[in-house]
């Protein structure tokens, strides 16, 4: 079993320390997340844009970029 020393003064100055077993760990991170759940006009129109952007895509109107700013540039060109 693996021994671990705190600092008295360093867990009063974080308020606390909480120990977790990994996939606890993972499963509250994955919970943080929230999930949106579109319905009527706004899911509609979602469903539209992905649609259109899947169409896009199969005809080869879409650009391969790494970031915001390289995709910008090269749809100006």
């Amino acid at each position: 079993m693996a021994i671990i020393t705190l600092s008295k003064k360093s867990v009063q100055k974080q308020k606390g320390v909480v120990v977790l077993p990994i996939k606890e760990y993972e499963r509250l991170i994955k919970a943080s997340v929230p999930e949106y759940y579109l319905t009527g006009k706004a899911a509609k129109r979602l469903d539209k844009l992905v649609e259109k952007g899947l169409r896009e895509h199969r005809e080869g109107r879409t650009i391969l970029a790494s970031s915001i700013s390289e995709a910008l540039t090269k749809y100006r060109k």
